[in-house]
C-alpha cells in the first residue's frame, strides 16, 4: 500500500470518528464518498463494506463516551435497533444486486435527502423523561419498530451506519430531546453497522487493510470529537447546519459524477 493511500485511509478514519463522537452521526454516510474519492477504492461495493466496518468499531467507541455522560436511552435503543438489524439485513441482500455506479447515484440522492431534512426546524416538544416500559409501549412501540425497519433497510441497502436517519427517527418516535437521541442513536448505528458489515464480509467486500487505517484514524478522531461537542454544545444549531450543508453539497456531487 502506497504512503498516500495510508495517509488518506488514516485521515479519513479521522474525519468519521470526529463527526460521530460530535454529532452521534453522520461519519458512515460520508465514509463511502471518501473511501472512493480519497483513499481511492476502486469498487462502491468494497467501500461499503469497508465502510461499515470501521463506522461499527467507531461507533462503539463513541457511545462508551455517550454512555458514561448518561445520554442513552438503552430499552428504546435496544427496540429500535433490533427492528434495524431485521431491516438492515434485506437490505444489504438486495444493495449488493444493485450496479455499483447506481448505487453510488442512489446513495448521493440519499446523501442530500437527509442533509436537506437536517435543515427543517423541529417542531416536536422533547420529552427529556421519556421511557419505554409497560406503561408506554402501547404508544411507542408502533412508532419505533416500524421506523426501526425503514432505517435499518436503508443502512443495510446503502451500507451506512444511519446515524442522520436514526437520530431524527428516534426523535419521531419518541419525542426524546436531541442530546438524548445522539447517544442512543449510537447503539443502533453499531448494530446496523455489525449486520451490514458481516453480510458484505461474508460476501468478501471487506478490504481489511484499509478498514484497520480507518479504524486507527477514527479513535483519535472520536475522542476529539466528544470534546469538541462538549465545547460547542451551545451551539450545536449552527454546527448542524454547517454539516447539512456539506452533506446535501457532497451527496449531489456523489450523485451527478455517478450518472
Amino acid at each position: 500500500m502506497e504512503t498516500t493511500t495510508i495517509l488518506a485511509a488514516l485521515a479519513s478514519g479521522g474525519v468519521i470518528g470526529l463527526i460521530l463522537g460530535l454529532v452521534g452521526g453522520g461519519g458512515s454516510i460520508i465514509a463511502v464518498p471518501l473511501l472512493v474519492y480519497v483513499v481511492g477504492v476502486g469498487s462502491a461495493h468494497m467501500a461499503i463494506g469497508t465502510a461499515a466496518v470501521a463506522v461499527t468499531v467507531n461507533a462503539l467507541a463513541a457511545l462508551a463516551g455517550h454512555a458514561r455522560a448518561g445520554r442513552v436511552k438503552w430499552r428504546c435503543a435496544g427496540v429500535f435497533a433490533v427492528s434495524g438489524m431485521i431491516g438492515a439485513a434485506f437490505g444489504a441482500e438486495l444493495g449488493k444486486a444493485i450496479d455499483g455506479k447506481r448505487l453510488l447515484a442512489l446513495f448521493g440522492l440519499l446523501m442530500v435527502g437527509v442533509g436537506l431534512s437536517m435543515l427543517r426546524k423541529r417542531r416536536t416538544a422533547e420529552k427529556s423523561d421519556v421511557r419505554l416500559t409497560r406503561g408506554s409501549a402501547p404508544a411507542l412501540l408502533p412508532r419505533l419498530v416500524p421506523i426501526g425497519l425503514g432505517v435499518g433497510f436503508a443502512a443495510g441497502f446503502f451500507g451506512i451506519g444511519g446515524g442522520f436517519l436514526i437520530v431524527p427517527g428516534l426523535i419521531l418516535a419518541t419525542a426524546m430531546p436531541l442530546s438524548f437521541a445522539i447517544g442512543t442513536s449510537l447503539v443502533v448505528v453499531s448494530a446496523l453497522g455489525l449486520t451490514t458489515a458481516t453480510s458484505y464480509a461474508m460476501s468478501s467486500l471487506v478490504d481489511w487493510p484499509v478498514t484497520t487505517l480507518l479504524i486507527v484514524g477514527g479513535a483519535a478522531g472520536t475522542g476529539a470529537g466528544i470534546a469538541a461537542g462538549r465545547m460547542f454544545s451551545r451551539r450545536k444549531g449552527l454546527l448542524e447546519r454547517g454539516f447539512a450543508i456539506a452533506v446535501v453539497a457532497m451527496g449531489l456531487y456523489v450523485a451527478t459524477s455517478s450518472l
